[in-house]
């Protein structure tokens, strides 16, 4: 099955750039990031935190049956913009690697279609190959399909 979320890493860069077109008008797509009952749906976590505003924050966290933390992320929205972007620092517990900048950009295509465009910044090359490593783009793809789902719901 083709992924359409793309994930472009270029080689010795500290970037990685995802890309995805949604058949969702641009404030759904926002709204699936900025309201915690769509997203903790979507992305299959548990919001414990959303703040969407600027200098908010935000925490995340997903447990197995047995109450075991198996995800764990949070961080700071340094800006953000209804329907247009959201600037957020991201960073996983446990994970190996530093914290993340990630530029969010919500593009409307028309009036039922829109681009998402979310450019994460790593401290180095490293880091950023280390988030390669992990089933990344196989995850986002999943989480995206979800979001697509489950939004065509609130149409």
């Amino acid at each position: 099955m083709e992924r359409k979320t793309k994930v472009h890493a270029e080689e010795g860069t500290q970037n990685i750039l995802i890309t995805r077109e949604f058949d969702l008008p641009v404030e759904l797509l926002f709204k699936a990031y900025t309201e915690p009952d769509i997203l903790e749906q979507w992305m299959g976590t548990k919001v414990l935190k959303l703040e969407s505003k600027k200098h908010g924050a935000y925490a995340f966290e997903t447990t197995d049956p047995q109450g075991n933390v198996l995800f764990k992320a949070h961080g700071t929205i340094h800006d953000i913009i209804a329907d247009q972007k959201i600037i957020r620092t991201f960073e996983m517990a446990n994970a190996g690697f530093d914290v993340q900048t990630e530029f969010i950009e919500f593009e409307a295509l028309t009036d039922n279609t829109s681009k998402l465009i979310i450019q994460s910044v790593f401290r180095s090359v490293a880091y950023r190959d280390a988030q390669l490593k992990l089933p990344f783009a196989w995850g986002i793809n999943m989480a995206h399909d979800r979001l697509q789902q489950i939004a065509n719901a609130l149409k």
